[in-house]
């Protein structure tokens, strides 16, 4: 298993970000979207939120591989229509790189 941490700002508007933490609600999510996430080898994940930043943790599988997520994404409607959807609320932390939205996180400490 490997466990991997990413960051994403949320547009800083109390009605956007509450309309995003409906969608992450269990009732609310697409089943298309989730089957891809496990299909990827994404055993687990989690999305947290202070303010407008969101921190996102993954455990995968030790073969998984983003560029490989992001190959199955791309040819997924189901998935391209929610990113759709969530770029609505979301935007890029000023450091991401074109065409980035979740920035991959530095470990800097473990006890």
């Amino acid at each position: 298993m490997k466990r991997q941490c990413y960051a994403l700002d949320l547009k800083d508007d109390p009605e956007l970000i509450a309309e995003y933490e409906h969608w992450h609600k269990a009732e609310n999510g697409w089943p298309g979207v989730r089957k891809s996430i496990i299909d990827a080898g994404i055993t687990d994940m989690q999305i947290f939120r202070t303010g407008n930043r969101l921190f996102m943790i993954m455990d995968t599988c030790d073969d998984y591989e983003a560029a490989k997520k992001a190959a199955m994404d791309a040819s997924n409607p189901a998935v391209e229509e929610w990113e759709k959807l969530m770029w609505k609320f979301q935007q890029p932390l000023p450091w991401a790189g074109e065409n980035e939205k979740w920035i991959p996180m530095k470990k800097i400490f473990q006890l």
